[in-house]
């Protein structure tokens, strides 16, 4: 049996972290910008994202996604071949790639029922930030955390071990933990901020 308050929590809710990070089609980005004005709720939760989309922005004008190697690096290591370093070649691609502008970055299938979209990198702190579709009934490997790891949920719901995420919810891991099972019933979008050099098993 349902509880009250999500009996009456907003349909829409769900979809305001997209449209803050303009995910939306454009039918729907409308249809949600007319919804903004009279829904206190989804008013609270925009203004919640907010500097996280603020900061994704000021990041999106100083950094741009690494080329494709990096996804021959997530599909080698997903299917447990060892990691290689990136070459210099990549990096200088990535260098004279900065004076071109901000492109967009395209969504990736990175394994069966998981895509990626990579936002930006630092290689010399071994950060990437991405955002990351799982399917319904997909999981994500197991896999230990070769630096902290930042989630945040978008859409849908996420299990973490015992733990279920739901639009809103933030996730922090440290650096030599581990996770075993990371799965979506329902499929699910999140804001991920981790190292690339995170162990597959």
């Amino acid at each position: 049996m349902s509880s009250r308050s999500e009996r009456t929590r907003c349909g829409r809710r769900d979809l305001v972290a997209s449209y803050a990070l303009a995910l939306l089609d454009s039918n729907e980005a409308e249809l949600m910008a007319a919804h903004l004005t009279v829904c206190p709720e989804c008013q609270q939760e925009y203004h919640a994202v907010g500097g996280l989309t603020d900061a994704l922005s000021a990041r999106r004008v100083q950094e741009l996604p690494l080329p494709t190697p990096l996804w021959e690096r997530l599909l080698e290591r997903i299917a447990h071949v060892p990691q290689r370093k990136m070459p210099s070649s990549a990096a200088s691609a990535v260098t004279s790639s900065v004076a071109q502008g901000w492109q967009e970055p395209l969504w990736n299938e990175v394994a069966p029922g998981i895509t990626c979209k990579l936002l930006s990198m630092d290689a010399e702190k071994d950060r990437v930030s991405m955002l990351v579709r799982l399917a319904p009934g997909i999981s994500y490997p197991p896999h230990s955390h070769a630096g902290l790891e930042e989630l945040y949920l978008l859409e849908g719901e996420l299990w973490i071990e015992d733990r279920k995420l739901q639009p809103g919810d933030y996730n922090r891991a440290e650096v030599g933990t581990s996770d075993q099972r990371v799965w979506s019933e329902s499929g699910c979008m999140c804001l991920l901020i981790t190292s690339p050099l995170d162990e597959l098993r």
